[in-house]
């Protein structure tokens, strides 16, 4: 009698544990394009980035970065950053935003506030992907174009150090806070550990099932990275051992990647086909369920999560017809067309 009683509340634990499971998924669901905000102006665009504390969005727009209210989505203001604007990484402790840009490398440093600049320092050249390390006080920059990483001093803006000589085109980083970042290498399928205070490379990671390894965000409480794959997957690498635990399909293009610790939400934004955001449950640290794939648009590449909200924004435009390939630019991007840049809001 005592074995069957309990054999009956470990089933009715089970039964628990998938209903938890499904309604958690079913809560997720239902995404979809809410709205569209137009952004005036012409030319391209690169990533997103969102202070959910400080209610702003930060969106590259050819030499500048516009800001946004994220709650009305209203423009507030602009900061001119210089030709071909990347990003964004905000430090809101010490009051400072920073850009980088490839013109043909600088982080433009500017106050949160009034959104004045304070300062352009130059970095190595094509400064791709940029993050604040709060541990450290430090920004770090993905100099695309010298193949190499740049440690900036946010308080005082001056250069801490480089790490050189990485023999790769650099992308996406993520810090976690514990003294390390990790760096993808986006033309060697490897994933770098980084050491955020000595400045130098700790350990190579091979991603044998990520082709193009591009986006990346982190679940620091599981030693998680989550890495979008521009080949059309995305891989899910335990940071204590560099192996990776765990794949699922996306769409191909993908070129931002976000974690949501509070819902176990993972967000990919993929420009390839019509272009999608997929949304993955974190079941366990090694186990994902896709939640939807939600259509944008063609070209919708990067994105930025407001974790207050849930709501997903992504920069869109209509696209004209790719050119050819030619010398240096064996894959070129089709032209945009003049006024419909954008940002789609995703939500419930």
């Amino acid at each position: 009698m005592r074995t069957g009683n309990r054999s009956f509340r470990l089933a009715l634990g089970s039964l628990a544990s998938l209903l938890l499971c499904a309604s958690t998924l079913l809560a997720a669901g239902a995404y979809h394009v809410i709205k569209k905000i137009p952004i005036p102006g012409d030319g391209g665009w690169d990533y997103v980035a969102a202070d959910s504390e400080g209610r702003r969005l930060y969106v590259s727009h050819n030499t500048e970065i516009v800001v946004l209210d994220l709650d009305s989505g209203e423009a507030i203001g602009k900061i001119t950053s210089g030709e071909n604007t990347h990003g964004a990484a905000i430090a809101r402790e010490l009051g400072r935003g920073f850009i980088s840009a490839s013109d043909p490398g600088s982080v433009t440093i500017f106050d949160l506030q009034t959104l004045a600049t304070i300062g352009k320092v130059r970095v190595g050249d094509d400064p791709n992907g940029i993050i604040y390390d709060h541990l450290t006080q430090r920004v770090f920059t993905a100099d695309r174009g010298s193949k190499r990483i740049t440690a900036m001093d946010a308080k005082t803006g001056k250069i801490a150090g480089t790490i050189d000589n990485l023999g790769g085109r650099t992308e996406h980083l993520a810090s976690d806070e514990a003294g390390h970042v990790f760096l993808n290498m986006q033309d060697r399928n490897t994933t770098l550990k980084l050491d955020a205070r000595g400045l130098k490379v700790m350990e190579t990671w091979p991603l044998t099932s990520c082709e193009a390894p591009s986006s990346m965000d982190i679940d620091r409480a599981h030693q998680r990275i989550f890495i979008g794959c521009r080949g059309g997957t995305m891989a899910v690498v335990d940071i204590t051992n560099g192996k990776v635990v765990a794949t699922q399909p996306i769409g191909r293009g993908v070129d931002a990647a976000e974690f949501d610790a509070a819902t176990g939400l993972v967000y990919f934004s993929t420009g390839g086909g019509d272009g999608a955001v997929s949304i993955f449950h974190e079941d366990s640290p090694d186990k994902y369920t896709l939640v939807e794939n939600v259509k944008t648009q063609s070209g919708a590449r990067t994105m930025a999560l407001d974790h207050k909200t849930g709501k997903v924004y992504v920069s869109v435009a209509g696209l004209g017809p790719r050119p050819d390939a030619e010398p240096g630019k064996p894959q070129p991007r089709a032209p945009v067309i003049p006024g419909t840049f954008s940002v789609l809001v995703v939500g419930q």
